[in-house]
């Protein structure tokens, strides 16, 4: 039996015209299946979550919707029996698709799904912050800062659901972007990488941490990551000019290999972050209000996934 999560709002409505599409294409091969749409944030994650406590028979999980639909859905897993997970993408970034290329076209993704040829054991990150503490699975990346405010905005934009009417999803970040990076303030801040290396920086703008190459709709800060290596990527952008950045941001919008100043990786299992002043938050794109401290770790190979 495949159970399906839709995320029907998705891309501006994509998600719902989609699904229909798939619900047909189900019917004519008389495909066994059960469907769960969302209607609200969280509603992704309690559907997993019913779906696998405490069951130890095995699962297969379709999501439909983008990367905070896997995002709750993973978030809400219970690992108590086999989860197998599919993902046809149908938001607006897709950073997750991307790094697996996966194809565009959701028939061509169901097919994989009905007739896997290759599985793969995928890491997850787990973010963990605030008082009590608060703990949160994520997919793809996890950012404070002006990563993570970028996608607070986007989150809220009016204009946003306009230009995804007329598939400009894209045009909405850059122009969020813009707009976030002209008003945004360096703050000082450390690194502490596996409990044991401390990095300081005095002009930071942002720090991810990547189980994937991609965010914030494809721009490419993680070129080095791999999703099966059991480490996290993390990335600090950070530059006394912040004029000196825009040449990082191009590169990474085009989804070039950066190497320019401005720019720092490091290959970790777990890091601690610490900044002088609040900032904001997110995990794969999702509200994680604004934080002083976080700290991230890696789930080795512990999604398995068809792709």
């Amino acid at each position: 039996m495949y159970s399906f999560i839709v995320n029907p709002n998705a891309r501006g409505g994509q998600g719902d015209r989609i699904w229909r599409q798939l619900e047909r294409r189900l019917a004519h091969l008389k495909i066994e299946y059960q469907v769960f749409l969302t209607e609200k944030a969280g509603d992704a994650a309690v559907f997993a979550q019913n779906l696998t406590k405490k069951s130890r028979e095995p699962k297969v999980i379709i999501i439909v919707g983008g990367d905070g639909t896997v995002n709750e859905t993973v978030d809400g897993l219970d690992f108590c029996g086999p989860v197998t997970l599919g993902y046809i993408p149908a938001g607006c970034g897709n950073d997750l698709a991307k790094s697996l290329r996966l194809p565009k076209n959701p028939f061509r993704c169901l097919k994989k799904i009905l007739t896997p040829k290759r599985y793969r054991l995928l890491d997850y990150g787990v973010i963990s912050y605030g008082e009590p503490l608060f703990h949160r699975r994520f997919a793809v990346s996890t950012g404070i800062g002006l990563d993570a405010a970028v996608c607070q905005e986007i989150s809220e934009s009016r204009i946003r659901k306009v230009l995804s009417r007329f598939h400009l999803e894209k045009l909405s970040y850059a122009l969020i972007g813009i707009k976030q990076f002209l008003f945004a303030r360096p703050v000082k801040g450390y690194l502490i990488l596996d409990g044991v290396q401390k990095v300081e920086f005095n002009h930071i703008y942002f720090i991810s941490a990547h189980i994937h190459p991609y965010e914030g709709g494809g721009f490419r800060f993680a070129s080095g990551a791999d999703p099966c290596d059991g480490k996290l990527t993390v990335c600090v952008i950070h530059h006394g000019k912040k004029s000196k950045l825009i040449p990082v941001l191009v590169d990474t919008f085009f989804g070039r290999r950066c190497r320019r100043p401005g720019l720092r990786s490091y290959a970790c299992d777990e890091v601690e972050i610490h900044m002088d002043r609040p900032m904001a938050v997110h995990a794969d794109g999702e509200n994680c209000s604004e934080q002083r401290e976080i700290h991230v770790r890696c789930i080795p190979q512990k999604l398995r996934m068809m792709v």
